[in-house]
């Protein structure tokens, strides 16, 4: 008589880096992406998540929807949204249009708030921007 909405579906992980692996590279991906090993010097962009285990240790860029940190993070990133979850350490810059620091999380570095419409596209205009000069 009366339907439920169906559950949302879980986003699908795509790309899984376990606990004993090490990775140095780039990953694109569509679909989620979860680190529980180590990601030395790389970048992973996604359309969907990025999940940062307990135990990972992550250095490289990130450009994601949704990036998750439970474990160490080291770099740039850019996403609609960043949970530093308690436990979660991490340095760098971040541009991000919502930000949610658990207590027990760390960060060190720079936070930059930006609009959902900036986050579209942050690098569309990148190349015609001629750096400030003085006159």
């Amino acid at each position: 008589m009366f339907k439920r909405d169906p559950r949302p579906e879980r986003d699908r992980i795509d790309v899984h880096i376990g606990e004993s692996a090490t990775f140095s590279g780039e990953i694109r991906s569509e679909a989620s992406v979860r680190i529980d090993g180590v990601m030395k010097e790389g970048r992973i962009e996604t359309l969907s998540n990025v999940i940062i285990g307990p135990n990972a240790r992550v250095e490289g860029d990130i450009q994601a929807k949704t990036v998750s940190v439970s474990g160490a993070y080291k770099g740039d990133l850019t996403a609609q949204r960043v949970e530093l979850l308690e436990g979660g350490r991490m340095w760098g810059t971040l541009r991000v249009a919502s930000f949610l620091l658990d207590e027990g999380g760390f960060l060190h570095g720079e936070l930059i708030m930006l609009t959902e419409e900036a986050l579209e596209n942050p690098f569309e205009n990148m190349e015609d921007e001629a750096p400030a000069t003085e006159t």
